[in-house]
């Protein structure tokens, strides 16, 4: 089994990593053949619709699949060692379905035109994506998409949670990886209406799974959590805070997530 759950494991990291680079092109009207922007396809209101649904059908599945009340009826039926590597997996078919089905509204919202400004807005783009990326080593990658957790059961160990500790980031904002997200979806030279309708449901739904993840963080951990929150900015930085160290479990991006 735990050779079964390593290569299940391994694929489903595969998946993510596929689809994560895609929606970087994706996002950014770059390179992909099917992007935020490529030519429209229905008329205005079907695509709304459309494109409200993938976007819903991907908050929903991440905010359910995160709760704990969910997990402890889940894991009866998926393995708890590959517990994350299936959510995983589900959230990234789903990214790859929004990619697939996402219907372009061409309109344009803004277009800058500068050379500087298009230049600067383009590495902000990329900051922001380079920003999530380096977070989730912060707090662990390999945990983060559950390829400790089949490595852990290939060689016959339990699972342990890590100990974090409060470190580059997140010594300035509880969430850099949220953070990383809201740059890069609104760091654009070219907004249309398309990718601006994007950009608004993503970053409202950001603050909405924050609002969860806390929630689950304070009933969980709520002395430790509550201190960090009490000294670490949500997503605007702030001023360099102490080192701290804290348990990390399985929840989301935050250094104390609930298992």
């Amino acid at each position: 089994m735990g050779l079964v759950a390593a290569v299940y494991g391994s694929f489903c990291y595969a998946v993510f990593l596929g689809s994560f680079l895609y929606s970087i092109g994706f996002i950014g009207d770059l390179v992909v053949p099917k992007t935020i922007d490529s030519a429209r396809g229905v008329d205005l209101p079907e695509a709304l619709a459309v494109n409200l649904v993938l976007l819903g059908l991907f908050a929903v599945q991440h905010s359910v699949m995160a709760r704990q009340s969910f997990k402890a009826v889940w894991t009866r039926i998926v393995p708890r060692a590959v517990e994350r590597s299936t959510y995983v997996l589900i959230s990234s078919l789903l990214l790859g379905l929004i990619c697939w089905k996402w219907q372009a509204i061409p309109t344009v919202a803004w277009n800058v035109t500068s050379p500087v400004f298009k230049a600067l807005l383009l590495a902000l783009f990329a900051f922001g994506w380079l920003t999530v990326l380096f977070s989730t080593f912060m707090i662990n990658h390999f945990d983060l998409f559950g390829l400790r957790q089949v490595y852990l059961r290939l060689h016959g160990l339990d699972y342990t949670p890590l100990r974090f500790t409060e470190r580059a980031l997140y010594k300035f904002v509880r969430h850099p990886i949220y953070l990383g997200f809201v740059i890069a979806f609104w760091a654009t030279p070219h907004m249309s209406v398309g990718h601006l309708v994007f950009a608004i449901a993503t970053t409202g739904y950001i603050f909405v799974g924050i609002f969860l993840e806390e929630r689950d963080l304070m009933k969980y951990h709520a002395a430790e959590y509550g201190a960090y929150r009490a000294k670490v900015p949500m997503l605007l930085p702030t001023g360099v805070k102490r080192e701290r160290s804290g348990a990390i479990d399985d929840v989301g991006d935050s250094p104390v997530r609930s298992q």
